[in-house]
């Protein structure tokens, strides 16, 4: 009986050991089905994505980002292409053919890569010889191979060479440096996707990142086991979507005047910073802008990244007494004949019995005055008065909202700053009436200024004149005029001009703007000093030179198509170093639109296609339109022309033709554009240096020899 037992046990045992063997199959089944076809990894990847990435790849398609062009569409920003060279030096490396696809020869490869590079061919060698000697994959030649441009690397393809091979970078090229640097910003390459995306980080580069920078695209493909793509293989693309171009409102030519200016304030006076603006009166573009200290965005050397444009908030000082008196003129109170008396009025607290006294820059005034006198002698106590008895305190305060102050302009730059126009007590309504104890922005005068230069309406100020897309060939955004609304009756503005006439071409010589008076212009404006407040000690500055002088222009001053304003911090001295650089801005502009613009008096041209055609007879055509013609070459045909089919052109501009000939010589460059230059060297496909912005004055191979050496142009302003 107990044998019996024995055997019934070992046999319900042997079942349960064959269920539970049973059962852990079963799940190691399920489990690594699951693992295998939904959620296994390998690395950081599901093993479903392994497999497909061991028969295909996938590669992003960088987009190319926008172009930013001027508004005559000189290019400020773009992409260039640079390389890295690189040698493979592997023996198991083969191309796809398996043909040997690494670097054998090394005394060949080291002689021909040194003819083309311009350098040593033992220094070549030496590198290629120590990565086979340390049995290096691959070696790349340190800076004699970084930064190969486009030509030279079409030189080295064409020498065939085993085993040599190229990285591309895609890096931001600003080809006029430090020009127009906040308006343009900068930008860093960033890793997305193991790809370096190129992404702004400052001015339009930054605000308009996304429309500039495109969409990723890639193309998938089946590859072999050495990782080549098979040919005739599946291959699914996605076309990357290039950026956007952008074209600014800025001017080239009167971006240089500004540039120079300030550059020559700057040297001068020593100042903290330095800032001139200059906007189309009639349409709010922004024309040109310049401020130091400035940078050259190829480089990033910037010391500060705030933009004075928008950035910088200050107390504007007497400029603000343009907009206090408008106030006080629209309210049809104001008599500008109406006297009073200069030099200081005291004020008692209206918390405690305390006393606060006000006065003029001539501490002791100028005795009695007529309020309009008092505004060209920029007298303090005539706004006091004027924010007592003609208008108040909530008035001042509605008009100076009502004028663009206070709050953001919504200009398209990033960080900008609102200010503050905040004031209760009567001492702080008179202060705030000559611009103390209250804050501004540069671009906030601007807005403000364009009242007066259009019979009250308020325009606002812009800096994009068009966006377009370069794939589809269409504009999508233009840029143009917005009017913010009537602000003030035309007979307050004609009052304007008159005492702001005043303050420029008056007789009295203690007019604060004398020194901007030149004879066959039309300039007025208003100056203003501030001091400026001590944050981290609470109270202001007492140094000979611790203020903001700046000041407010327009002209001609009975029709204003520009205005003005520019400002300097903490300069070394008392100097007047605004007059001159608003002097010389005033005369340059006004040269230079008498003599460029178009579409008023002359003809307009629309260029047709030469290609084939007889040089002569186009030659002879276009010139007969009073058009400039610059010929390449001395052959009878035209292979190439400039500007393009479809473009429109007026008298005296230029048009440049290419013929079939086999020599070319160097043409006469003088007084061309940057533009224009550029366009003579693009179609005789010659490289070439530019120092300086502006004209070209000075070229370093004469007129009618052969273009044997580098090519130096040298440009400077025009005027």
């Amino acid at each position: 009986m107990k044998k019996a037992k024995k055997n019934n046990d070992k046999f319900h045992v042997s079942k349960l050991v064959i269920f539970f063997v049973f059962f852990l199959f079963f799940v190691l089944v399920i489990r690594i089905s699951y693992l295998c076809l939904v959620n296994y990894k390998v690395g950081e990847s599901t093993i479903a994505a392994f497999i497909k990435r061991r028969n295909t790849e996938e590669e992003v398609i960088i987009p190319n980002r926008g172009t930013i062009y001027d508004s005559k569409g000189e290019v400020l920003a773009t992409d260039v292409s640079s390389y890295t060279l690189l040698a493979y030096l592997s023996e198991k490396r083969v191309d796809a053919s398996g043909n040997k696809d690494y670097v054998e020869d090394i005394d060949y490869t080291s002689t021909k890569l040194s003819e083309v590079l311009n350098v040593e061919a033992n220094n070549i060698k030496d590198i290629l010889q120590n990565g086979k000697d340390n049995n290096k994959y691959q070696v790349e030649f340190g800076s004699i191979g970084k930064g190969i441009s486009e030509i030279t690397k079409e030189e080295i393809d064409n020498l065939n060479l085993q085993g040599i091979d190229f990285i591309k970078d895609i890096k931001r090229y600003y080809p006029n440096g430090d020009f127009a640097s906040y308006i343009l910003g900068y930008t860093v390459n960033k890793e997305a996707e193991e790809n370096s995306i190129i992404t702004g980080e400052l001015g339009t580069e930054e605000y308009f990142n996304d429309k500039l920078t495109g969409k990723l695209g890639y193309v998938t493909y089946e590859k072999d086991k050495y990782g080549y793509r098979i040919a005739n293989g599946r291959e699914y693309i996605k076309p990357a979507v290039n950026g956007e171009d952008i074209y600014l409102t800025l001017d080239s030519n009167i971006e240089m005047f500004t540039e120079s200016a300030v550059k020559k304030a700057q040297e001068q006076s020593e100042a903290e910073w330095v800032l001139l603006l200059v906007m189309d009166a009639k349409t709010g573009k922004i024309l040109g802008y310049s401020s130091t200290p400035s940078f050259d965005p190829n480089l990033r050397n910037m010391t500060s990244y705030i933009d004075p444009l928008v950035g910088y908030s200050y107390e504007p000082g007497s400029t603000m007494k343009v907009f206090s008196y408008m106030c006080a003129i629209d309210s049809g109170k104001y008599n500008g004949e109406d006297t009073y008396e200069s030099g200081s009025k005291t004020y008692t607290s209206e918390v405690d019995d305390s006393t606060v006294t006000i006065s003029d820059w001539n501490k002791k005034g100028w005795g009695r005055l007529s309020y309009d006198q008092g505004f060209a002698l920029s007298s303090n106590i005539a706004v006091a008065n004027l924010v007592e008895t003609t208008i108040n305190k909530r008035e001042l305060r509605s008009c100076y909202e009502d004028y663009g102050f206070g709050k953001k302009t919504g200009f398209t730059l990033e960080r900008e700053e609102k200010g503050s126009i905040d004031f209760n007590y009567q001492v702080e309504v008179a202060t705030a009436g000559y611009g103390q104890g209250i804050t501004t922005t540069p671009i906030q005068h601007l807005e403000a200024l364009s009242i007066i230069a259009n019979d009250g309406e308020m325009l606002k100020p812009y800096i994009i004149d068009k966006i377009v897309d370069n794939d589809k060939k269409e504009t999508i955004y233009l840029g143009k005029k917005e009017s913010l609304g009537t602000k003030v009756n035309k007979s307050t503005t004609d009052k304007m001009k008159e005492l702001m006439r005043s303050v420029i071409t008056g007789t009295n010589e203690n007019s604060t703007g004398y020194a901007y008076y030149m004879d066959g212009y039309d300039l007025i404006g208003k100056t203003g000093t501030a001091q400026i407040f001590d944050y981290k000690h609470n109270k202001y500055m007492t140094g000979q030179s611790d203020y903001i002088y700046s000041f407010s222009g327009l002209f001609p001053g009975d029709d204003p198509n520009i205005i003005v304003y520019a400002a300097i911090r903490r300069p070394k001295d008392t100097t007047n170093y605004i007059a001159p650089m608003i002097k010389e801005v005033e005369e340059n502009i006004t040269k230079y639109l008498n003599i460029t613009e178009k579409g008023k008096d002359k003809q307009e041209i629309k260029v047709s296609s030469y290609y084939n055609k007889d040089i002569n007879n186009i030659k002879s055509f276009l010139e007969q339109s009073n058009i400039n013609v610059l010929v390449l070459g001395n052959g009878d045909k035209i292979i190439d022309q400039y500007p393009s089919i479809g473009t429109t052109i007026y008298e005296d501009d230029l048009v440049i033709l290419k013929t079939n000939s086999d020599t070319y010589l160097m043409p006469n460059l003088i007084n061309m554009s940057y533009k224009e230059v550029d366009n003579v060297f693009r179609l005789l496909n010659i490289e070439y240096t530019l120092e300086g912005n502006g004209y070209v004055y000075e070229q370093n191979i004469e007129e009618g020899n052969l273009i044997d050496t580098s090519v130096i142009i040298k440009l400077r302003p025009k005027y």
